[in-house]
């Protein structure tokens, strides 16, 4: 597998290795000794996968306390992926890193603690599947606004009709959270 850092420290973009032939293909999408290999010694308690149209975007999310790390993927459609950097001694505080991860791509992104996650669905019918680190406490969810103008996330949105949850047309601004150390 190839790992691939960001412009912002934390994020990685993973590349695995995938065989293919005229009947399809094969990968590993986690293996705890591999992944330890490259630096990223990762115990999971959580698998989670959604299914959504083109035009959803869900985010941004993340907990504040019981923060998750996710290694996020796409088996099936294509999303903008965007991790923002949440953490107040990063001399990245506020800013975001975007990739696309499709079915035929087969990247992951690894997303650690300290960061807001969300995506924006590109294709209908797009499974978006991650492995989280820690537990889904709704309690301590917070939802980041998608369009905050001081983060400024270069959304794909062109031709789309961008559909959010209650939760996520609620989300609040950079200046509003509590930032995690």
């Amino acid at each position: 597998m190839k790992v691939i850092a960001c412009d912002i420290d934390g994020p990685l973009i993973i590349e695995p290795e995938v065989f293919g032939d005229d009947r399809g293909f094969f990968m590993e999408s986690w293996n705890a000794g591999a992944f330890a290999e490259a630096g990223l010694d990762i115990a999971f308690v959580q698998d989670n996968h959604s299914r959504s149209d083109k035009g959803v975007l869900r985010g941004l999310h993340f907990q504040n306390p019981c923060a998750q790390g996710k290694l996020v993927r796409v088996v099936r459609g294509a999303v903008f992926d965007v991790a923002v950097d949440l953490r107040r001694s990063s001399p990245t505080f506020g800013k975001w890193v975007g990739v696309e991860l499709s079915g035929r791509n087969h990247r992951m992104l690894w997303i650690p603690r300290g960061f807001a996650h969300g995506f924006l669905t590109l294709e209908d019918g797009t499974d978006f599947l991650y492995k989280c680190d820690a537990p889904y406490a709704p309690e301590h969810e917070v939802t980041l606004a998608w369009d905050d103008p001081d983060v400024a996330i270069e959304w794909p949105t062109a031709g789309l009709d961008i559909r959010l949850s209650a939760k996520d047309r609620d989300g609040r601004s950079l200046t509003e959270i509590e930032a995690l150390v």
